[in-house]
């Protein structure tokens, strides 16, 4: 099997990491920080929004039981990605909205899916979100692994229904 990945930033990590894990053909994922200019940054530091990363998920995904197309499907459908740098109450550029791609192909299909939603009226803004290629991908502490399996309380994202 030849797994390709997927990155993705959505607000808060744990909660949109809790989702992807739960998509049959998702192999594996990492909470960790992307897009910015710092080496090696530590959440301490990306929380201020200084590091320019984003908090995101990296998703390893079995493309022969779930497409790219329908991971970036679940991405417009787990958060808002109308707000410009922040999720609800999480507020800072780390929270932003973006889609890092991995290859011409995922370029090509995440700009096509960014104007399918736009044009789907389903927000009555347009998507703030970023496509950027994918950088170097540092994988955060443990602590934020799988946050909530295993930690209780509410999750921070909902699956809006297609």
């Amino acid at each position: 099997m030849k797994l390709e990945k997927a990155t993705f930033a959505a607000g808060c990590f744990w909660g949109v990491q809790h989702i992807l894990d739960r998509i049959p053909g998702v192999v594996r994922t990492r909470v960790g920080y992307t897009g910015g200019k710092t080496s090696g940054p530590t959440y301490q530091q990306v929380r201020t929004g200084g590091t320019g990363h984003a908090e995101a998920v990296e998703i390893e995904f079995d493309p022969s039981r779930v497409s790219y197309g329908e991971l970036l499907d679940y991405f417009w459908r787990l958060h808002d990605p109308t707000q410009m740098n922040r999720q609800g109450p999480d507020i800072g550029t780390q929270y932003r909205s973006a889609i890092f791609f991995h290859s011409p192909e995922q370029r090509v299909e995440a700009v096509a899916s960014k104007g399918r939603f736009d044009a789907s009226g389903v927000f009555q803004k347009r998507a703030a979100t970023v496509i950027e290629p994918a950088a170097e991908f540092f994988e955060a502490e443990d602590y934020h692994q799988k946050y909530f399996d295993q930690n209780e309380g509410p999750i921070c994202h909902i699956l809006r229904p297609r």
